[in-house]
């Protein structure tokens, strides 16, 4: 069977932004291109990456690389109970909570990010991966 994994945001701008750990992102995605991996991200995640993308390449670079993640990502939807959810969860930080609250609701079965304060929060249900841990871990 094939995992589903949501990416954050942080794992797909070390990848487009060349920094730490892409090689590693750049792994997932090619097993998300061989059938190995389905692919998550939030809608919100594509704004977030249309701001730094922007910022870094312009707005046509920018553009060509999301859609480019698109080809192996699935956008999937918050939706209000879930924003609920997050909000009265014990993650502090909004952003990150309406992702991983959104990853858990979709019954996901991975969340890979680097943002180490998200990933003490974590619930057994969803367990936060490093992209490290996920192929120390996982593959």
């Amino acid at each position: 069977m094939v995992s589903k994994v949501f990416l954050d945001a942080n794992i797909l701008l070390d990848l487009t932004l060349k920094r730490n750990d892409h090689e590693k992102a750049r792994y997932i995605i090619e097993l998300a291109e061989v059938n190995k991996l389905q692919l998550f991200i939030s809608t919100s995640i594509v704004h977030i990456l249309g701001h730094y993308l922007t910022q870094y390449y312009g707005h046509e670079k920018a553009k060509q690389l999301i859609l480019e993640l698109l080809v192996n990502i699935t956008v999937i939807d918050i939706s209000h109970e879930v924003i609920l959810t997050a909000l009265h969860s014990k993650i502090a930080d909004i952003e990150d909570a309406l992702q991983y609250y959104t990853a858990i609701d979709y019954k996901l079965d991975y969340f890979i990010s680097q943002d180490k304060k998200l990933k003490k929060n974590g619930l057994p249900i969803l367990p936060i991966y490093t992209t490290k841990d996920f192929f120390d871990e996982l593959i």
